[in-house]
């Protein structure tokens, strides 16, 4: 048994060190999938456990201040997230070369694309409170199994991609999420403002078509 668990350790090593882009590996929550599986972990434990457990015998909190203040946040990050491609060429360098092997990594362009992709990676890891503010709201029966299925699957595959495929292949997936989340967020903002406000949203009917 010790022998197998010392070549699997061995084999995985290995797969990793060969396949991963080790400009990346001095960044933030990049050096090894320790942190995100830490974070996420924590995650799934907090919103499907210990978070009901400590709200059931307390009120839900009144967040309206800070949801304003969060989803402004998140619109504004995500309106800056989605503008980074053209800032950088990338959205130019794509349309030229489609079909291309990924940009030299290294290079001043390849970086700025994979700065991008951590900022994406990143913007993952931050919209794990969207749950975290369910529970504390003790809105318990939106934490469903998509919702939290669609968090942790996004922020480890961009992680995922950042460590070991890196380039300019997922940029305009990475661009149209955020134009998406500008979107979204800004609804969420306005409906958090209180009921005065419903009526600037009337387009709420819309926000599951532009989210698929």
């Amino acid at each position: 048994m010790a022998g197998m668990m010392h070549l699997m350790v061995h084999n995985y090593n290995e797969i990793v060190e060969s396949r991963k882009d080790p400009m990346v590996d001095s960044w933030f929550l990049m050096s090894s999938p320790v942190p995100v599986l830490s974070i996420l972990g924590f995650y799934l434990y907090f919103v499907l456990k210990l978070g009901p457990q400590l709200m059931a015998t307390r009120k839900a909190f009144n967040l309206q201040r800070i949801l304003v203040a969060y989803n402004f946040y998140q619109v504004v990050f995500s309106l800056w997230l989605c503008t980074m491609p053209f800032r950088v060429g990338a959205m130019s360098y794509i349309f030229k070369h489609s079909c291309q092997p990924a940009n030299q990594q290294g290079s001043p362009f390849s970086i700025a694309v994979s700065n991008g992709a951590w900022w994406y990676f990143f913007s993952k890891i931050v919209e794990l409170l969207d749950t975290v503010f369910f529970v504390l709201r003790k809105k318990q029966n939106q934490v469903t199994f998509l919702h939290v299925y669609h968090h942790t699957i996004t922020a480890l595959f961009s992680w995922g991609y950042l460590k070991f495929l890196p380039g300019e292949q997922g940029v305009v997936i990475g661009c149209l999420n955020s134009v998406v989340h500008v979107i979204m967020y800004f609804y969420y903002m306005v409906a958090a403002m209180g009921p005065k406000y419903q009526k600037y949203i009337w387009w709420k009917k819309y926000m599951t078509w532009i989210q698929l």
